[in-house]
C-alpha cells in the first residue's frame, strides 16, 4: 500500500433546506457552526462531476466530528434519496446522549421523527444501551444511545 488513511475529515450530507438543518444541529443538538458560504460553481462542477451544480456548505461541529451539510441550488434536476436502513448505501451517524426520552422529545420539535420505537440492546457492545433512530426531512438517520445505567 502506497498511502494510510490519517484521520477522519467529516462526514457530508446533501440537505434540501440548509438553514433549517442547520437550526437542528445547532439548536437542537447543540452543534457549533464553524462556517457557511456558496461554493464556486466551476470548482463545484468540477468536483462534483455535476453540470450546472451551484452549492452552498455549511459546516457544523458536534462532540468528536464535523458535518458538511450541503444544498444544491442546481442543476434543477435533483432527486431525493429514500433509503431504509436495510437498503444498500443507507447511512446513519450515531450519537451518544444522556437522556434518550429527553432527545426524542426535542428532535421532534424539528420535525425530526423517530424511525421506531427505542429499544434496549440485550446484547454486543451496546448491551444495556437504550437506542432510537430518527430521520429529518430529508431522509439523515441518526441514532440516538444513551449508556446503560451504572450499576
Amino acid at each position: 500500500m502506497t498511502f494510510r488513511v490519517t484521520g477522519t475529515n467529516h462526514t457530508s450530507f446533501t440537505v434540501s433546506n440548509l438553514d433549517r438543518t442547520i437550526a437542528f444541529f445547532r439548536d437542537c443538538l447543540g452543534f457549533e457552526v464553524t462556517s457557511k458560504a456558496p461554493r464556486e460553481a466551476p470548482l463545484t462542477e468540477r468536483v462534483t462531476g455535476i453540470p450546472g451544480a451551484k452549492i452552498t456548505v455549511a459546516y457544523v461541529r458536534g462532540p468528536g466530528h464535523s458535518l458538511e451539510l450541503i444544498e444544491f441550488h442546481g442543476p434543477t434536476s435533483k432527486g431525493k434519496v429514500e433509503a431504509r436502513a436495510c437498503d444498500t448505501g443507507a447511512f446513519h451517524v450515531a450519537y451518544n446522549v444522556d437522556d434518550l426520552d429527553g432527545a426524542l422529545a426535542a428532535v421532534k420539535e424539528y420535525g425530526v421523527l423517530q424511525v421506531a420505537a427505542p429499544i434496549t440492546v440485550d446484547g454486543g457492545p451496546n448491551k444495556g444501551a437504550r437506542i432510537a433512530f430518527v430521520r429529518d426531512a430529508d431522509g439523515i438517520m441518526l441514532e440516538l444511545i444513551q449508556a446503560p445505567a451504572a450499576a
